[in-house]
């Protein structure tokens, strides 16, 4: 089989809320039997095909990196834990949909992944009142996935998808709610894959198909993020 060319796509969230398991189940069709804490970074890596059906198809690997970890960890941990945040190409920012507060640290994951270098301390981030504007300047695209989606009580679940879209529109991303124990909700055909496939093709799409090929880069040199500092509810 030809080499093919392949982007890198960092999978972040609090350590818990099965990142490990939807990587396997994106990456292998399978359900991951005996999930296990992430210690520093794994990869696992994904096929895609790009544009499928289309005259300008053509097939990639997509890299997965589950990086391991809390954002309430140590400066040095951070520090160390910055040399996988180099030449992204796309986020997924994965929370638990039973976890209200795995939910608010992912605006302090992406915060610590886009602005890698300034090393920024004490912010302390919920979703509120922020410049949205910041994440419409963003130019590596970002995918939502909540998981844990059957473990959501039925008499909770309006509520709960109410604020993950709310979410969503903050990172101005789409949003993907499944159970990592159940295959079907990938299934071909379905809005979700239809989804992760249309975010795979942007991540592609802005890495080889854009005049600027390393989209992080240019955002950090121009632009640091900057949340306002605000608390939990």
């Amino acid at each position: 089989m030809a080499s093919l060319d392949r982007v890198k796509v960092l999978v972040l969230g609090d350590s818990g809320v099965g990142k490990s398991s939807l990587v396997h189940l994106l990456c292998q069709n399978q359900v991951l039997g005996n999930p296990s804490w992430t210690v520093g970074c794994s990869v696992d890596v994904r096929i895609h095909d790009y544009k499928e059906g289309t005259p300008e198809e053509k097939t990639f690997y997509i890299e997965l990196w589950d990086v391991g970890g809390s954002v309430g960890s140590a400066s040095s941990v951070k520090s160390t834990r910055a040399v996988f945040y180099n030449s992204v190409n796309g986020i997924i920012l994965v929370h638990d949909l039973t976890n209200k507060k795995s939910s608010q640290n992912l605006y302090r994951w992406s915060l610590e992944a886009l602005n890698k270098d300034s090393s920024p301390t004490g912010v302390i981030v919920s979703n509120g009142d922020y410049d949205r504007e910041q994440f419409a300047e963003n130019p590596v695209p970002l995918l939502l996935i909540g998981t844990k989606f059957d473990q959501i009580p039925e008499s909770k679940r309006s509520e709960v998808l109410t604020r993950t879209a709310f979410l969503s529109e903050d990172f101005n991303a789409e949003e993907i709610n499944l159970d990592c124990t159940n295959p079907r909700y990938l299934a071909a055909g379905t809005s979700n894959a239809v989804k992760l496939s249309r975010f795979f093709d942007k991540v592609i799409e802005k890495r080889y198909f854009t005049r600027d090929p390393s989209p992080m880069a240019a955002f950090t040199d121009r632009k640091r993020f900057n949340f306002k500092s605000l608390h939990y509810d």
